[in-house]
């Protein structure tokens, strides 16, 4: 086995946990929000954060707020941390850096938006299904604005 083959076969990754952190869902306006006949408007902030569970573990976070309005009044608000806790192991760091900061979400994602749908039809309004994000571009965005430009 060559020294490369080697340094591939320590790379692990693993999910060991996928699980909601924490959510919340409210309709300060309620009932008369529902008799309203105004066209809503959807507002949705996305975050992600990572941190060290132990050396070898680390936990996600993809955290969603979704506010909606009808005019000036709120209709809902639902806020949802979908985690998880992956194993990742013998990772360089600028790979580690984006698997936490990409990989990781692009996983959870799909868990956090049917929390978010199934939040919003539960709190008796019509299905909210958020649009695919691509955690990828947002991280390499993230990377462009924390590098300082060459010609500075």
């Amino acid at each position: 086995m060559t020294h490369e083959n080697a340094q591939a076969t320590e790379h692990q990754f693993l999910i060991q946990k996928i699980y909601v952190k924490d959510l919340s869902f409210e309709t300060p306006n309620s009932p008369s929000i529902f008799i309203e006949q105004r066209r809503p408007e959807i507002g949705v902030q996305l975050g992600t954060s990572a941190q060290n569970v132990d050396p070898e573990n680390f936990e996600v976070v993809v955290s969603i707020t979704v506010t909606v309005k009808m005019g000036e009044r709120t209709a809902y608000l639902a806020e949802v941390n979908q985690a998880g806790i992956f194993t990742i192991t013998g990772m360089p760091e600028q790979h580690l850096d984006q698997m936490l900061g990409a990989f990781c979400p692009n996983i959870l994602f799909p868990y956090a938006r049917e929390v978010v749908s199934d939040l919003v039809m539960r709190g008796g309004f019509p299905p909210l299904v958020l649009a695919p994000v691509n955690f990828e571009a947002l991280y390499l965005q993230r990377l462009q604005q924390q590098t300082p430009p060459a010609y500075a």
